[in-house]
């Protein structure tokens, strides 16, 4: 065996080693702190992954996301790396801009494309409840690089101002929601859950797209901004509370991959 064939049979073999050991409910770890990963059925083991990277909620953890039928159901069936970091103390400190974990997941998007191909222009960062506000916190501080902010059921203050942001906002919220409730703005403006990437983007006139629905007990009613100086704004909202919607990442994900909306 030649020198050169001995290192590539080395490297598979450590590349190998590593996803046995670092793979769904076993986590990667990164230091002191940690993240679980999840590849798409399918998956060649080469072609170029997009990537979800999806904050857990409140007293969860990464091992509950790659598990979870609304997320990692979704992502397994469209060929997307599905990528979970674990919060400290089972949270996320998205409080404010002065927040290690935008650079622990900086560090974890680093760490997973050491061990994946990924498509770096096809970067989604999601999460719901406390996840869905880090998820905000992390498009907010770190979010140039980020093709879309995927947000269920949580966000930052309306008025904070961000540096950064991503290609795409989409964001889903319940009208009942009495967890991390319903932001209505002036007059109960339905839309002020996304005033923030409104302004942020210049965004004029809102289009509303309809209802739609994957599962007969919900219907999510759909605006979108597309006339921005940058990027563009979805916003959904449901009748409901604190959930993550039957269908909504998988739609999401098969609109921004350009592919027909299915469920599941």
């Amino acid at each position: 065996m030649t020198y050169r064939l001995l290192c590539l049979f080395l490297l598979i073999a450590t590349q190998a080693a590593a996803m046995d050991t670092c793979h769904g409910d076993i986590a990667c770890k990164i230091g002191d702190r940690s993240y679980h990963v999840l590849e798409p059925d399918g998956w060649d083991g080469e072609s170029p992954l997009p990537v979800l990277l999806h904050f857990h909620g409140w007293a969860r953890q990464g091992d509950v996301v790659v598990n979870h039928e609304r997320i990692a159901g979704a992502t397994k069936l469209r060929g997307v790396l599905l990528v979970a970091p674990n919060g400290l103390g089972k949270s996320w400190n998205f409080w404010n801009a002065d927040t290690e974990d935008v650079d622990f997941a900086d560090r974890v998007l680093q760490d997973v494309a050491s061990r994946y191909p990924i498509d770096p222009d096809r970067i989604y960062v999601s999460g719901y409840s406390f996840g869905g506000a880090m998820a905000w916190r992390y498009a907010c501080q770190s979010g140039d690089d980020t093709a879309a902010l995927l947000a269920i059921a949580g966000s930052i203050q309306q008025t904070e101002h961000c540096p950064q942001a991503p290609a795409q906002v989409r964001h889903v919220h319940g009208l009942d929601d009495t967890v991390m409730g319903f932001p209505f703005g002036p007059g109960d403006d339905t839309t002020y859950p996304v005033a923030l990437w409104k302004a942020k983007f210049d965004c004029n006139g809102a289009t509303p797209r309809g209802d739609w629905s994957v599962r007969p007990f919900l219907t999510l009613s759909r605006v979108e901004w597309t006339d921005c100086a940058q990027g563009q704004v979805v916003l959904d909202t449901h009748p409901g509370g604190h959930f993550i919607p039957h269908g909504w990442i998988g739609r999401q994900l098969d609109e921004l991959l350009g592919r027909t909306p299915t469920y599941p």
